[in-house]
């Protein structure tokens, strides 16, 4: 059966004094998810802005990635759960 859906991705950067914050927001229409990532440039390092939003983007986006792998088990989970059989005891026996 086909299946197409669009799921909207947002993705917010700020910096304050070398660090670099990031946020990204996935919408499912039924769900969302907050990923977020820091990156901080060392003092000894020359500040180049763009490499602290691409470390920071990566890291909340690898965080978001890992809430969607635990949210589809714990439903992968639940579909296994609702298709096992129920064992009743028999009349008697101790539960």
């Amino acid at each position: 059966m086909p299946h197409t859906v669009e799921w909207k991705v947002h993705l917010y950067l700020y910096e304050d004094e070398g660090t670099t914050k990031a946020r990204v927001v996935l919408d499912t229409r039924d769900t969302s998810f907050t990923g977020r990532g820091v990156a901080r440039c060392a003092p000894e390092d020359r500040d180049v802005p763009e490499i602290g939003d691409e470390l920071a983007a990566g890291r909340a986006m690898h965080d978001l990635g890992e809430q969607l792998l635990i949210a589809a088990e714990r439903d992968i989970e639940g579909e296994v759960a609702a298709r096992r059989p129920r064992i009743r005891p028999a009349p008697g026996w101790a539960l």
